[in-house]
């Protein structure tokens, strides 16, 4: 009997730097689950230290995690689209700048071009939102955004409705129950989600 091919999932990683420990997580759990995990990285990930960690730190543990090197510039990016590798692409953290260009068609990024790429072969794109400005400037990109073809949002929240009333955050914990609804070419229900 011929085995099920793995499926390949692509997580896409922009700089919301303060999430990134979650995202290791989330990436140590869709490896659990036995997917084939391809980190792509925006520029700023690969270049900016902070006081969360150094750029090459994070990507040697998202390495280590995944048993894969990254997509990290926009010319590896472009084949994802002829290919068709990728069974889905999960943005996380998505952040406010990601999210602007996605909306307005701009790939100068590996992760834009990732999305562009991957949305051609009509195959889900998830987003995993981390942005101040969610409800502010980016409301109404977000909102465009929930009403394209196959792009899926993991629920989110405020995440400190007291002090940052404009910011939200993406429910990490619930991506990977996302990106099973999505394969379905379902949205994952409730989408806005109570404060973390």
């Amino acid at each position: 009997m011929m085995q099920d091919k793995k499926l390949t999932v692509g997580l896409a990683v922009t700089g919301s730097f303060c999430t990134f420990a979650k995202i290791k997580e989330v990436a140590k759990q869709l490896a659990k689950e036995d997917l084939r995990i391809i980190p792509i990285y925006s520029f700023h990930v690969q270049s900016m230290d902070t006081r969360f960690g150094t750029a090459e730190e994070f990507r040697e543990n998202m390495e280590e995690i995944t048993g894969e090197r990254g997509i990290d510039t926009i010319q590896q990016a472009e084949p994802i689209g002829p290919s068709g590798c990728l069974d889905a692409l999960i943005i996380a953290p998505c952040t406010g700048n990601t999210l602007a260009k996605l909306c307005a068609g701009i790939t100068d990024t590996p992760v834009l071009m990732a999305a562009k790429a991957h949305l051609r072969n009509e195959k889900p794109l998830i987003i995993s939102v981390s942005t101040n400005d969610a409800l502010g400037m980016n409301f109404k990109n977000i909102g465009m955004l929930m009403n394209m073809k196959h792009i899926y949002f993991v629920p989110f929240g405020q995440d400190n409705y007291k002090k940052k009333t404009n910011s939200m955050i993406a429910h990490t914990d619930l991506i990977s129950d996302t990106l099973a609804y999505a394969l379905q070419g379902k949205q994952i229900q409730p989408v806005i989600m109570g404060p973390q």
